[in-house]
């Protein structure tokens, strides 16, 4: 039922786009092309059933991205920007039994966000304007690695590997973007919100959720192709 209910949050934001995207056909047509890299940082953690007590997993984050802006609706100007950026996710528990013993795992994957993007703000020239970013999120596990003070402390997780690679979820957030005479400089936060799970979540399973969360803070530089 919590999976159906994902999905059904999913199509509505995919189904908002297209509707704002056709609205904004009747408006003012923008041919903007831009391109450039971010980096940034994340902090991580797992949303686990059964829950496992966490703090933030520091991690950074850096690729490429590509944005083209489409049109101008009312004071809103419309697009979309598609990236791909290495990241680095995963839970660091938090142990209270005295025993001195730690645990953290980082898992690092590469991501492909398709973002709807939206700004408010001066349209030509250097100035600065708001942004959102909103829209789904697929990813792909390329490595883990366990950090355990106390091997011999054995837990469900522990020395347990990912069982599902494939990752998706929504991402969305918000910043400024700082136009000037070498480019655009963005800066901004995200939140990631995990559909996926990557333990085996069936009735034998001992985990019914094991999906990423995060929050992300990221510098963006882009330089127009066509304006």
């Amino acid at each position: 039922m919590i999976k159906k209910t994902y999905i059904l949050i999913l199509l509505s934001i995919i189904c908002w786009f297209n509707l704002t995207t056709a609205k904004a056909q009747l408006q003012e047509q923008k041919r903007n092309f831009s391109i450039g890299v971010s980096g940034g940082v994340n902090f991580g953690n797992v949303d686990f059933s059964p829950r496992i007590k966490q703090g933030y997993l520091i991690g950074p984050q850096g690729g490429f991205t590509a944005r083209y802006i489409s049109e101008k609706y009312f004071s809103m100007i419309c697009g979309i920007q598609a990236e791909v950026n290495y990241s680095r996710r995963g839970w660091k528990e938090v142990i209270e039994d005295g025993s001195g013993d730690s645990y953290h795992r980082s898992m690092d994957y590469i991501e492909i966000p398709l973002l709807a993007h939206m700004a408010f703000g001066k349209e030509y020239g250097n100035g600065a304007r708001f942004i959102l970013n909103l829209g789904p999120q697929v990813g792909f596990l390329i490595g883990e690695k366990e950090t355990h003070a106390m091997p011999s402390i054995l837990k469900e997780q522990y020395g347990k590997a990912a069982e599902n690679s494939f990752d998706y979820g929504l991402i969305g957030g918000g910043g400024v973007e700082i136009r000037t005479g070498i480019g655009h400089f963005l800066l901004e936060g995200r939140y990631y919100f995990g559909l996926s799970d990557f333990f085996n979540t069936t009735k034998k399973d001992y985990f019914s959720r094991s999906a990423h969360t995060y929050i992300c803070g990221k510098i963006t530089y882009l330089f127009d192709i066509t304006k």
